[in-house]
């Protein structure tokens, strides 16, 4: 044992049991430290950085030593390694502290502490008082937590120390300026398979793949990575017939129960175990890793604003990550469960959480810390960042609020419940939601439902935070969800369909209430419309304080009218509407004449009358706009029933005497013009009727055509020069006339 060993593990047995890469590394890492304020470590998966460094960095004072890890059971298992090596007890020097767990001491100097803890410990105490340093872990996973971390930290005078496996150095360094210290290689062989694509379920898969190593030789336990807790369960029955000590490892589990999946057993063993065992932790005895290629990645529900855990393929680093541990104490070996050209198209590394999470609870952080602007490794999206200001303005949350260990929403729902007097059922649905309890439509129930140990945790933790009993009922506890969920109002359409306050439709079986809190919503594209998993009824009168009046005007098309639509609207959803013929306005006239002129125009004027009368215009040089004299007739009116007077509107005011109608005629006969475009007037009448008139009418200096008809109505002749017929035409067409018509005169001088 070096000296400077000596001076990290005074109470280890010397030498230490195993020399690690990174232990060549410590002296110029604390030498780079003596020196400068910031230092990135970047260290393959085995090397020891986890459990090494820290504890050679109490060397640099005597202040305390932070190391955030992204997982609680890297934060707890690093922290007993550790204290192994001083031959301490947990909770003396080396402690962790977790959001359920805190097991420190006055004496402790060392503390693993998951990067929530971190944020929300800096509320209280920003420039953290006693802390020297703070390390970094794993930070190539890239958390929104250990992203605003980092830009908090960069504010005080602390050490920053970050350090990770698979990450791009380069960025970071120049973020911090500072310099990077490199660990050598892995320690030992690993070997790499890939399998062809199979339709086979999952757990068929991991079978295939224990009994191929188990037939070579397997010396050592088994890794394998899956998705989530359904996924091993369904792997554990599949792998019974092994006859292999077969142990769960997942986020739901209680700290016993992970414990007694890592530590070491009797017999050989397999460990079915989500992404929790991907990163900062050595599992003695694994030689063998069988990595499905899946997890579940935390992402943000647009409906309930709540993280939840979506099925996705991992990055080509989190492949990394998982292969290195089979090779930390032993050459190992890795099955892929996949293709190697699935592995190459993978990304090469996951999108961090601050360009894809959702991030009012960091706004809202920021909000009680007073912090208006952050120099970010990775600045957040503007629109996410709007997005989550008008969130939290929406939702009135306070900044006393960020204490709470809950997503901005439900921090309200607790706060509001506090307030109406209902903190122990405020608490219970918000520990509920928080951990994504279902099993019951109505939140009421589910409040009411067997929990898991993990929203059992987040009760207690709440009740702690929020004691005192319920003081009143279901109402104040309902209108406490509708504070966390204002957005999410809907209103029943029919039995199987609700309307969004935000716009459009969803899926609601059996709905019973007319009013309700869409709370959780699902979209699947095989679903059609989305579906809505979880409700709360709500009284629409609870809504009345944050509605709005507004009128619109509505074409009635049955009734033919434009009517006033006043309706009382709470975001897009109608809470009451009442109708009313429009009151007499501009915009009642523009609409009415825009469905007028959509309309036949017959509808209000005979249609031979008013061509009749546009015609007479156009032959007198008068022009008509017949819209624009429609617009007009319709001022002051709102249907259709009232514009009955178009004729009279757009006639011209000297139409008569420059296009008169009729003509009058020697027997006293008023006869009607008719005015055709292009075409000069004509008259029709009985050739008798013209008797008297020598000479042919005339509308202006315009010749009249006329049309003389027999006693049947018939034409006999068409002129323009009526003193030119009664010379030439008539003498012989009266012959021929008398002799048909006997009954009537027919004089020679007409």
């Amino acid at each position: 044992m070096n000296p400077l060993e000596a001076r990290i593990f005074p109470n280890a047995r010397r030498p230490l049991e195993m020399k690690l890469p990174i232990d060549d590394l410590l002296p110029r890492i604390l030498e780079e430290l003596r020196h400068g304020r910031h230092l990135v470590i970047e260290a393959p998966p085995g090397a020891g950085k986890t459990t090494r460094v820290p504890p050679a960095l109490l060397e640099l004072g005597c202040g305390e030593v932070i190391v955030l890890e992204p997982r609680r059971l890297a934060a707890r298992m690093a922290a007993r390694r550790v204290a192994g090596e001083m031959r301490e007890p947990v909770g003396e020097t080396v402690g962790y502290q977790m959001r359920f767990e805190d097991v420190s001491g006055p004496r402790t100097r060392l503390r693993f502490m998951t990067e929530g803890v971190l944020t929300r410990r800096m509320l209280a105490d920003p420039q953290l008082k006693g802390v020297e340093t703070v390390v970094l872990d794993e930070f190539h996973e890239r958390h929104l937590d250990s992203d605003l971390a980092l830009a908090l930290l960069k504010r005080t005078d602390k050490r920053i120390v970050v350090m990770s496996a698979t990450l791009d150095a380069a960025p970071i360094a120049r973020y911090l300026d500072c310099p990077v210290a490199r660990s050598p290689g892995k320690l030992f062989e690993l070997r790499i398979e890939y399998t062809p694509h199979s339709a086979s379920p999952l757990e068929q898969q991991v079978a295939s793949a224990l009994e191929r190593l188990l037939a070579e030789g397997l010396d050592g336990d088994v890794l394998v990575f899956l998705p989530g807790a359904a996924e091993i369960r369904n792997a554990a029955r599949a792998i019974e017939r092994f006859g292999l000590l077969t142990v769960p490892l997942h986020g739901d589990l209680s700290p016993e129960e992970q414990d007694r999946a890592v530590a070491p057993a009797g017999r050989r063993k397999v460990i079915l175990s989500t992404n929790i065992a991907e990163s900062s932790i050595t599992v003695e005895g694994v030689t063998a890793v069988i990595d499905s290629g899946l997890a579940r990645i935390a992402i943000d529900s647009p409906w309930t604003g709540l993280p939840s855990l979506n099925l996705h393929r991992i990055s080509q680093a989190s492949a990394a990550q998982r292969a290195g541990r089979a090779a930390r104490t032993a050459p190992g070996r890795v099955i892929r469960l996949y293709t190697a050209e699935d592995f190459h198209r993978r990304p090469i590394a996951d999108v961090p959480e601050i360009r894809r999470r959702e991030l009012s609870q960091m706004v809202l952080q920021l909000r009680a810390m007073k912090i208006d602007s952050l120099d970010w490794l990775e600045a957040p999206p503007e629109p996410a960042i709007a997005a989550a200001n008008a969130l939290l303005d929406r939702l009135q949350v306070s900044p006393e609020m960020a204490r709470l260990p809950l997503p901005p929403r439900l921090a309200k729902l607790a706060w509001e419940g506090a307030r109406r007097g209902v903190p122990e059922s405020a608490c219970k649905i918000a520990a509920v939601l928080s951990t994504g309890e279902r099993g019951a439509p109505d939140v009421l129930a589910l409040a009411e439902s067997n929990w898991q140990l993990q929203t059992r945790r987040v009760f207690e933790q709440l009740r702690r935070l929020i004691p005192g009993r319920d003081r009143a009922g279901d109402a104040e506890i309902l209108q406490s969800v509708l504070a966390a969920f204002p957005d999410r109002v809907a209103r029943r359409r029919n039995a199987d369909e609700i309307l969004l306050a935000s716009g459009g439709s969803a899926r609601r079986r059996d709905c019973r209430h007319e009013f309700l809190i869409a709370i959780d919503v699902e979209e699947r594209r095989e679903h059609g419309l989305p579906r809505v998993r979880l409700t709360a009824p709500l009284e629409p009168e609870w809504l009345l304080d944050h509605a709005v009046e507004r009128s619109r005007l509505e074409w009635n098309r049955a009734a033919e009218r434009v009517e006033q639509v006043t309706a009382l609207l709470y975001d897009q959803l109608v809470i009451e509407e009442t109708r009313a013929p429009a009151p007499p306005c501009e915009e009642t006239s523009r609409l009415l004449a825009e469905k007028a002129m959509e309309t036949d125009l017959g509808r209000f004027a005979d249609r031979g009358e008013l061509n009749q009368l546009c015609a007479r215009a156009a032959f007198a040089g008068i022009p008509i706009d017949v819209p624009a004299a429609l617009r007009e007739l319709c001022r002051g009116r709102n249907s259709f029933a009232q514009l009955a007077g178009l004729l009279d509107a757009i006639r011209p005011p000297r139409i008569d005497q420059l296009a008169p109608e009729r003509l009058a005629l020697p027997g006293g006969r008023r006869v009607k013009v008719h005015y055709e475009a292009g075409q000069p007037p004509w008259i029709e009448s009985r050739l008798q009727d013209f008797f008297g008139l020598r000479e042919t009418p005339r509308i202006g200096n315009t010749p009249v055509v006329v049309h003389l008809l027999a006693p049947n109505h018939r034409p006999v002749q068409v002129t323009t020069d009526l003193a030119g017929f009664w010379d030439r035409l008539y003498p012989q067409l009266r012959r021929e006339l008398a002799r048909k018509y006997p009954k009537h005169l027919w004089p020679e001088n007409p």
